[in-house]
């Protein structure tokens, strides 16, 4: 997993986790208390409910994504930007100031006037932006979108989300953001949860990953919560993503975010990171495979990377020898410990499948082992 740097701001592994705060100079974007057309006002709450509240990243966003909203064109993103650019020159407080955007001139004009990343809601389907933060030199969110303007993060499959980060290719400095939310009428909230348990996942290109969950549908709909109650759910989340990976938190809810990012980070698991090793975050086969294709190795090999273990009652002695016979790892107990790579297990699975009691139980959940 590569570092990036933004803009003297490490973002990694081996860092903590960021929190991206938001500010919003679109009239029509849904959250009020982040919503300002006053420099002035705008930068009052950056430095008191952004900064001081724990934000490493401040991102400013000029029109909302939401799709029952017209899209603006770039000239009109431009009229806003002055606004924004205004209230970066009036803030006190250190942070990293990014734009949010789907326009490579909208983001060349802001990092040209003293922004410091972008945050590209329509993935690269603009296939000047990759260009223009190179030479800018700067860090880059990159959302999971289709190659149109138009429909940022409209990905109606979870299955596909991988591919769209991977639009127009990624510069040195590229942040993924496999777009949680309501892009699309197809997209559901069963598609986020979905999204959400494969996390993991989305490392496997080897950048940095930011996620932007807070008070979203897919957590509100688990507790029966609306917006305004949602905060508890968004911060057990946080720390469930954080400790699955995430790099960036996006947030309306700073200073909660930030106890909740680093409750998650705390509890993450020590893996090995040397110069010449780095253990990979891997606990699914799908997970493996990513690693797997970045690295051009041979796709059988993911199986190997994952290991299942089971506690599995009334064994007989044939049993026993069947499961060893298939290079199946097991106890001399009762309930013995059964355990294995993915690729054995499921190899096992196919001579025991249908056999009686125990061994077509055990079977049917090897079949599965590693998903």
């Amino acid at each position: 997993m590569r570092t990036v740097d933004a803009a003297g701001l490490p973002i990694g592994d081996d860092h903590p986790p960021r929190i991206m705060g938001v500010l919003n100079v679109s009239k029509e974007s849904p959250y009020d208390p982040s919503v300002f057309d006053d420099p002035a006002a705008a930068a009052e709450y950056v430095d008191d409910e952004l900064i001081s509240e724990g934000a490493d990243i401040v991102d400013v966003g000029l029109e909302s994504a939401n799709k029952r909203f017209d899209v603006l064109s770039a000239e009109q993103e431009l009229d806003r930007l002055e606004t924004a650019i205004e209230t970066v020159e009036q803030v006190n407080g250190e942070a990293v100031f990014s734009i949010e955007t789907r326009y490579s001139e909208v983001a060349d004009e802001a990092l040209s006037r003293g922004f410091d990343m972008v945050n590209d809601i329509c993935g690269f389907a603009d296939p000047e932006m990759p260009a223009v933060c190179e030479a800018h030199d700067v860090a880059v969110a990159k959302m999971a979108s289709p190659p149109d303007l138009e429909r940022p993060g409209a990905v109606e499959d979870v299955d596909d989300i991988y591919d769209a980060l991977s639009l127009n290719g990624f510069t040195d400095k590229t942040i993924l953001d496999p777009a949680f939310g309501g892009w699309s009428e197809a997209k559901t909230t069963d598609d986020d949860r979905e999204t959400f348990d494969r996390l993991r996942e989305f490392r496997g290109y080897g950048y940095p990953l930011l996620v932007s969950i807070n008070r979203k549908n897919f957590l509100k709909e688990i507790a029966g919560r609306d917006t305004e109650g949602a905060l508890p759910v968004s911060l057990a989340a946080t720390s469930m993503a954080v400790e699955r990976g995430a790099h960036v938190i996006r947030t309306h809810d700073v200073a909660e975010t930030r106890d909740a990012a680093l409750v998650g980070h705390r509890f993450s698991r020590d893996r090995t990171r040397t110069d010449a090793v780095e253990e990979l975050d891997v606990t699914t086969v799908r997970e493996a495979e990513r690693h797997v294709a970045r690295l051009d190795g041979d796709a059988d090999a993911a199986a190997d990377a994952v290991a299942r273990a089971f506690e599995v009652r009334g064994l007989t002695a044939d049993d026993r020898a069947i499961l060893a016979d298939e290079g199946v790892t097991i106890t001399d107990t009762n309930p013995a410990l059964v355990a294995g790579t993915a690729a054995t297990l499921r190899a096992a699975a196919g001579r025991i499948s249908g056999e009686s009691g125990v061994l077509d139980d055990l079977a049917t959940a090897m079949t599965t082992a590693g998903n």
